[in-house]
């Protein structure tokens, strides 16, 4: 029950912060849950068991559950566009599951590559579906204990990198401007430009992560 109550108040307090201006912690916290909650719908659509996130980690409610939707529905329409990209990361990075160090460095070295250019939010959809990608081959690898090593990855990543950014926006309620039209034939062009340039960036860490290899 305690858990419990732990767990009510932190969704409590990640959920308050959209009434006014959030601090760099509390977005950095939100990412991670988004990031959770990203992991978690995909792992279940590819029919893959797994530990659901340990106490004091709840998925997103109110309106971060909104903002999770709108992120998931973004990542639905980039995997749409080109369904092989955002699949066996690992594989296309010709990487090991097994070492927390080379999983944290190569997706730190793919989100730098993703936002060389600058930052947008079909870019940020990006980062997420690499995340749960990744996530997913290392579930599938007997790695289920990386995908929290994912998490806090991209949360430090989004700490360093995303949070001025985010920021100026008021936070990740922004994100639900991309949502312009309900029609699900129609692909938006920041879409389309962060899926065709996201094959460019693996090819650029393999080589960058290949001489370590």
């Amino acid at each position: 029950m305690e858990v419990l109550r732990r767990s009510s108040v932190f969704a409590a307090e990640v959920m308050e912060v959209f009434d006014r201006s959030p601090t760099d912690k509390e977005l950095v916290s939100q990412a991670k849950a988004l990031c959770r909650d990203y992991i978690n719908s995909r792992l279940i659509r590819a029919g893959v068991s797994w530990s659901k996130p340990e106490h004091n980690t709840p998925m997103p409610g109110g309106k971060l559950a909104e903002v999770s939707a709108i992120l998931l529905r973004l990542g639905d329409e980039l995997e749409y566009i080109r369904p092989n990209v955002y699949r066996n990361i690992a594989r296309q990075l010709n990487i090991s599951l097994h070492s927390e160090t080379v999983v944290t460095d190569a997706f730190l070295a793919v989100a730098a590559q993703i936002f060389t250019a600058g930052i947008t939010w079909g870019k940020v959809v990006s980062l997420y579906a690499v995340a749960a990608g990744l996530a997913v081959d290392c579930v599938r690898h007997a790695q289920p204990a990386m995908v929290h090593t994912i998490v806090d990855c991209l949360g430090e990543f989004v700490r360093k990198t995303l949070v001025t950014w985010l920021k100026r926006r008021g936070g990740w309620a922004d994100i639900t401007k991309c949502v312009v039209s309900t029609d699900p034939s129609l692909r938006s062009h920041w879409l389309v430009a962060a899926i065709c340039s996201f094959g460019h960036f693996l090819k650029a860490v393999f080589f960058v992560l290949l001489p370590e290899r």
